[in-house]
């Protein structure tokens, strides 16, 4: 997918991504502590139905379970040189399960830690593993790049110059406090302005919090940016039950309801996070509708 095709897209009026991984996948059976990637692989039937599910649904935009598959995080696994094989095989999945009803993303995440000077990850080591991981998922054939879960605007600068040169469309998405805070110092007026500039076809929020807290925090970059604006937030505030697991607080019909109220203040492309499963883009998919 070029910029210009995603451009024409989001013109068209608001994109419906899709819900929850990990939350589902633990559902599914995925225990706590496992890596990922591995499991999915292992376990291939449990993402295809998901995917499949979410592309029935209406998302036309599905994430690749890549999140993690990067060299820092599967270092906790022993996994860091099978990087560009398990980004491979996990795009492979992606694809099948959207079946040409759906465009697949690569999925990427925050480094987890601030970048130098505030913190010690060097910019460049950043800067290196996020391009390996974008070079990969290319050469998978991705039609698009998703960033998400950032917790400051240097990790989304490394990602975006990573990103330089691969010609496929980069949205960057942040992890923010009620107030438009970011996790790690600033806020995402700001980082959305500076992504902006520096390439970004899309900028907004995920994960964070539930949608019925993001209102100011949506029009406040749609105010700042002339690009499409993400939101895609947990279902809201998470409990954990006599078994360790989170339940979210928001069921499917007010958690679309919030989402209406984002899409108003001038969300183009929105989803759900932690918590929403295919029933919450199902939710999403019949409001637009009506």
């Amino acid at each position: 997918m070029t910029k210009r095709e995603f451009r024409d897209l989001t013109a068209r009026g608001p994109v419906l991504l899709d819900g929850a991984t990990g939350s589902c996948l633990r559902e599914a059976g995925m225990p706590v502590g496992v890596s990922p990637e591995e499991w999915i692989l292992a376990n291939p039937e449990a993402l295809l139905a998901l995917q499949r599910a979410y592309a029935e649904a209406g998302s036309q935009i599905i994430m690749a379970p890549t999140f993690s598959a990067n060299r820092l995080s599967l270092r906790n696994f022993g996994l860091e040189e099978r990087a560009g094989e398990l980004n491979a095989a996990l795009t492979a999945l992606s694809r099948e399960a959207a079946g040409g009803r759906a465009l697949v993303a690569g999925d990427l995440a925050t480094m987890g830690r601030p970048l130098e000077p505030v913190g010690e990850l060097p910019y460049g080591e950043a800067y290196d593993v996020y391009r390996e991981q974008m070079e990969a998922l290319a050469a998978a054939g991705v039609d698009l790049l998703a960033v998400e879960t950032l917790m400051g605007m240097d990790e989304a600068a490394a990602a975006l110059d990573a990103a330089a040169g691969l010609a496929l469309p980069v949205m960057i998405s942040f992890s923010v406090e009620a107030d438009g805070g970011l996790l790690f110092g600033g806020s995402v007026r700001e980082a959305a302005a500076v992504a902006r500039e520096m390439g970004a076809a899309a900028v907004g929020v995920n994960c964070s919090v539930g949608p019925d807290q993001l209102e100011s925090v949506i029009r406040s970059i749609r105010e700042t940016v002339d690009i499409p604006v993400i939101a895609k937030p947990n279902a809201g505030l998470p409990e954990m039950d006599e078994t360790g697991r989170a339940r979210y607080s928001m069921g499917p019909e007010d958690f679309a309801r919030h989402m209406r109220t984002l899409t108003a203040a001038g969300a183009g492309l929105t989803g759900g996070c932690c918590g929403a499963g295919p029933a919450y883009i199902r939710a999403l998919a019949a409001a637009r509708a009506g």
